[in-house]
């Protein structure tokens, strides 16, 4: 079991692509609506809020990211056909200079 996750919400289209790499076991009622868990370990939880400092995990440990990143980490699962990805995933969201200046040096 992980220690957080980060749901995808399913659209018909979302839907149609998970089901279509035999992933339709995977999909889950989340509050009225269909979804995808993605399993998150601390460690990886860990980037995705330095990454993403706005993001925000509720009472199951469980979030949703921005877009564009749910995009990239969907894309990652249809294409590896699993949702044991974050590892993989965790190396195209992760930024660790996110949020911080960037320094130059004068001379």
């Amino acid at each position: 079991m992980a220690d957080y996750y980060i749901n995808i919400l399913l659209d018909d289209e979302k839907q149609k692509k998970i089901e279509g790499v035999g992933l339709a076991g995977e999909i889950k009622e989340i509050e009225g609506k269909k979804a995808i868990q993605v399993p998150v370990s601390a460690k990886e939880h860990k980037k995705l809020t330095k990454s993403f400092p706005d993001l925000a995990f509720d009472a199951s440990n469980a979030s949703i990211l921005p877009a564009a990143a749910e995009q990239t980490l969907l894309d990652i699962i249809v294409s590896t056909k699993s949702t044991d990805v974050m590892k993989v995933a965790i190396l195209k969201l992760y930024n660790p200079l996110a949020g911080k200046d960037l320094r130059t040096k004068t001379f």
